[in-house]
């Protein structure tokens, strides 16, 4: 099977080289174009770990990371840079956005950092969310769930290849976590975009191809039965 990411046998040791310190220890894992994974675990698993080396914002200690065919390590600093700001989109918990920035300004800067400045993507991402009209507000002056389409928005307005999710829903309601969810997915199977999320939340199975296992840092395939939405 042809991997868009590829990781083989990856540890990562933040306290000597003991295997019962190591934060991951030997992941391996393929991911297929377009496929949706939920990477599913409690706090302290190893799953922002594992989403930081895919960023290559954190390196392995050893074992292999390849994203699209190339070894991120053998880039450089500035090669995986480059990879953040052009194939890679970020949703994270608390949002990320810059609060003296406005909604289409926090978007524009993802597309700009990716060497493109074309207003009308900017406005086609944030109807494509649900937030037409709102380009001119503040992230203090929208909810926690339209900050997270802001945030959905400004992951895709670049059309990255990978997204990376970490617990997008952990500060939300479940009822606006479900919602989000759903459009993350849903865009994601639009575009034929390659979606990691992190969650300790079994609700994420539901809205994904495979689901993951991390515990201990330890990734394994596994069943995971989706709560119902209350």
């Amino acid at each position: 099977m042809h991997c868009v990411i590829r990781i083989t046998d990856v540890w990562k040791y933040y306290d000597g080289d003991s295997a019962s310190t190591a934060a991951l220890r030997g992941t391996n894992l393929c991911v297929a174009p377009g496929e949706l994974i939920a990477i599913y675990g409690k706090s302290g698993s190893g799953k922002t770990t594992l989403l930081n080396m895919l960023a290559g914002l954190d390196r392995p200690s050893t074992g292999v990371i390849e994203i699209e065919g190339s070894n991120i390590e053998a880039l450089g600093e500035q090669g995986r840079t480059i990879l953040r700001r052009t194939r890679i989109g970020f949703v994270f918990q608390f949002f990320n956005l810059l609060p003296t920035l406005t909604v289409f300004e926090n978007v524009f800067l993802s597309l700009e950092l990716a060497g493109i400045k074309d207003e009308r993507t900017v406005y086609d991402s944030l109807k494509a969310v649900g937030l037409e009209g709102k380009a001119k507000r503040f992230p203090h002056e929208l909810s926690g769930g339209e900050q997270q389409r802001v945030a959905i928005a400004r992951a895709m307005v670049k059309q990255p290849a990978i997204i990376l999710a970490d617990e997008p829903t952990g500060n939300l309601d479940s009822q606006t976590g479900t919602q989000i969810l759903e459009l993350l997915s849903r865009t994601c199977k639009e575009r034929k975009t390659t979606l990691l999320v992190a969650t300790h939340s079994p609700l994420t199975c539901q809205f994904v191809d495979r689901t993951m296992r991390m515990k201990d840092g330890v990734l394994e395939e596994d069943r995971c039965v989706p709560e119902s939405p209350a």
